[in-house]
């Protein structure tokens, strides 16, 4: 058997960007970067509005403060950890030994299952702040869009970490494969 994509045969290969961008793993780590950029940014930019006769700036979720700190938080972070994840997609065909593979994508399947968890959180939160917040707090509603916006693509977030999730549950399923096949059969493993 010639080794595959994701056991030992093919590790210490030459770099190639364009496999690295078709697979899906890599796409839908893009996208929940993108997404991640498109929360934050939002309410960091839009999310806090200031009001003439206080003086001081409040959240546009309810005036929760801890709102849009924890969908600042949330995408931060979930854009250093796509930028992490991407770095080891290119680093992971160089991973000669099939046990440090597994470990990489062990990890991948629990930090994106537990990033789907946080974004799936972050939208509940968002979405009933937003939905008992007061007219009487914006009334020229400004910034609703970049609010709604931040609701939705969090929850676009938990369906794209869920994937990357399953996506990793079926890499780690090919490489268990493959460590079963080359130990029942070391002569046919080596080309």
């Amino acid at each position: 058997m010639e080794g595959g994509a994701y056991g030992a045969g093919k590790a210490g290969g030459a770099f190639d960007p364009h496999t690295l961008v078709r697979q899906p793993h890599t796409i839908l780590r893009v996208v929940s970067w993108v997404f991640s950029i498109v929360v934050f940014g939002s309410i960091v930019n839009e999310g806090y509005l200031n009001s003439p006769a206080e003086g001081e700036e409040f959240c546009i979720y309810n005036r929760n403060a801890s709102a849009c700190s924890y969908g600042v938080a949330v995408g931060v972070l979930a854009f250093l950890t796509c930028l992490l994840y991407l770095a080891l997609d290119v680093y992971f065909p160089q991973i000669s030994s099939v046990k440090d593979r597994k470990k990489a994508v062990l990890s991948d399947i629990g930090v994106s299952a537990f990033w789907a968890f946080l974004w799936f959180v972050g939208f509940c939160y968002l979405a009933n702040q937003w939905q008992v917040s007061k007219p009487k707090d914006n009334p020229l509603n400004e910034g609703t869009d970049a609010a709604r916006a931040a609701i939705a693509f969090s929850f676009f977030s938990i369906f794209t970490w869920s994937l990357t999730a399953a996506l990793a549950v079926r890499r780690f399923k090919d490489l268990t494969f493959q460590e079963e096949y080359s130990t029942l059969f070391p002569a046919s493993a080596q080309p």
